[in-house]
Order: C-alpha cells, then sequence, then structure tokens
C-alpha cells in the first residue's frame, strides 16, 4: 500500500460511511455499515458503488463489549479477526488482532489515554464540545507481537468529517497490511460508535 492513507468519515450524510485511500488518493476501500443491527456485519469493498466486495467482517456474538469479529475475504476464507480487551479497554482503547490461526500477532493501543477523558468532559461543555472534533485528537498504534510498532493511526483536526492518518512505522508483509487494514476499519466503527 502506498502510505499514509487516509480514512475519512462523511458527517453530513445519512448513516456511516468510511472511506480508505492511499498517499495518490486512490480508494483502497470504501465501508458503509448497515444500520440497527444487533450483531455487527459489515462489508468492505473496492468501490462507492458497492459491486466489488473485498472483505467481510462480522461479530461472533449479539451486543457484546467484548465481541470477536472474524475477517473473512470475497470468497468467504477466513482471515483473521480482531478482539476488544474487555475491562481493559475502559481506560486505554486496547485491541487484539489473530491471524487466521488464531495467533494473536497485532495489537491496538490508544497512544494517550487523557485525550479521551479530556474530550469526552470539554464534550459536555455547551457550545464548546462542538469543537472537541478539532481540538482533541487521539492516536493510536499498531504494534507486532514483541511491542514493535508498525502502524500509527492519528486522528486529523476536522470539522464536518472526522479524518484520520494512517502511516506505516516498519515494513509490512501484505497479510498484515490486510488484517492492520481491517483491524483499523473495525476499531475505527467501533470506536466512533461508542463516542
Amino acid at each position: 500500500m502506498n502510505y499514509p492513507l487516509a480514512l475519512t468519515f462523511k458527517l453530513l450524510s445519512l448513516g456511516s460511511r468510511l472511506s480508505v485511500r492511499d498517499a495518490s488518493g486512490n480508494l483502497i476501500a470504501y465501508v458503509k455499515p448497515k444500520r440497527f443491527k444487533l450483531k455487527e456485519d459489515i462489508n468492505v469493498f473496492a468501490d462507492e458503488n458497492r459491486t466489488q466486495l473485498l472483505f467481510n467482517v462480522k461479530a461472533d456474538s449479539i451486543i457484546d463489549f467484548s465481541a470477536r469479529y472474524n475477517f473473512t475475504d470475497s470468497g468467504g476464507r477466513f482471515l483473521g479477526s480482531i478482539k476488544r480487551q474487555g475491562m481493559r479497554s475502559l481506560w486505554k482503547t486496547n485491541y487484539q488482532i489473530s491471524d487466521a490461526s488464531d495467533r494473536q500477532i497485532l495489537e491496538i493501543h490508544e497512544e494517550n489515554a487523557w485525550i479521551k477523558v479530556i474530550d469526552s468532559l470539554v464534550g459536555e461543555i455547551p457550545v464548546l464540545g462542538m469543537f472537541t472534533g478539532y481540538m482533541f485528537n487521539p492516536a493510536y498504534i499498531v504494534s507486532r507481537a514483541d511491542n514493535t510498532p508498525v502502524v500509527r493511526l492519528q486522528k486529523q483536526p476536522a470539522f464536518f468529517e472526522s479524518k484520520f492518518e494512517v502511516s506505516a512505522q516498519a515494513q509490512l508483509t501484505q497479510s498484515e497490511e490486510s488484517l492492520i487494514l481491517l483491524g483499523v476499519v473495525t476499531m475505527t466503527l467501533l470506536e466512533r460508535g461508542r463516542g
């Protein structure tokens, strides 16, 4: 992939729409999750018309704080999964990504938990709360099992959309890139849904 990637949520549209573009502006992935589903089932497409399915992300349980989200390709082949670390994620966001052998190979964690706390507190202040998306920008680190950082996801200041920049911190294999893309998209959708 051509880094940095730009991950963008359209805020002024009906429902969530997430697009991922590479450094040249080419669309890599497009997601429009179905609303009002008890069990998450997210399709990741190669185009905005949603004609070419790339991946599917599906929860293994209904409305569960620490559900496992399984990744499959367009042919239904299991690629891996992501799971939120329950109570540990209350203070600092933490997800584990496993490969097709169900072996944990990557972890996503919040760089600074205080940003979330300050954002929540300031968000409750009338008028000032409208600007928290521009002032407070959390960052997340994706690291390998040996704690080597491989990718950094940083929220960018924006008023009418949520933007994130995904930058590579190390050389990645193709399978790592796919798992990281699916993990980052899933984590971002879940965290955005929780506020």
